[in-house]
């Protein structure tokens, strides 16, 4: 079967509940007739955004009840993004190696006025601003949360 309809069982179990591993996913995926490595599933929970937490896997923003959100976007920052490149109204942010999304996520939810939205991949998230001037802006407040 294909990833897109693999992507799509996954989701449809995240809807019922967070599964507490990969294990569980995988087993939960065979009853519906997917056969998928451990490899795979690590690679499908990452391209989907799934969040892992003591409960397990679930949607963002459907965690369990009791966990805490995200840590802060200044901690995120400081702790996983390398560096932060201006081109034009663009930002090109570089992280460590899978830290790009959960930063960029934390971005998100900052809502701050110069960023229209972000693009995360492994390793670089590509954040749109309205002009050069929020652009410059922004890099100047993230590069702060570096120092």
């Amino acid at each position: 079967m294909s990833k897109l309809s693999r992507h799509k069982a996954i989701l449809q179990l995240l809807e019922q509940g967070p599964v507490s591993s990969q294990e569980e996913l995988q087993r939960l995926l065979h009853r519906r007739g997917f056969d998928a490595g451990q490899a795979t599933l690590s690679r499908d929970t990452r391209e989907l955004g799934l969040v892992k937490s003591s409960g397990g896997y679930s949607l963002p923003g459907r965690e369990a009840a009791g966990e805490t959100d995200l840590p802060s976007v200044s901690r995120l920052v400081r702790e996983f993004v390398t560096s932060v490149r201006t081109a034009q109204n663009l930002l090109v942010t570089k992280t460590s190696v899978g830290s790009a999304q959960p930063v960029a996520a934390a971005l998100d939810e900052e809502n701050w006025p110069e960023a229209i939205g972000t693009v995360a991949g492994d390793d670089t998230i590509l954040i749109v601003c309205e002009n050069k001037r929020a652009a410059g802006r922004l890099a100047d407040r993230i590069q702060g949360m570096l120092a």
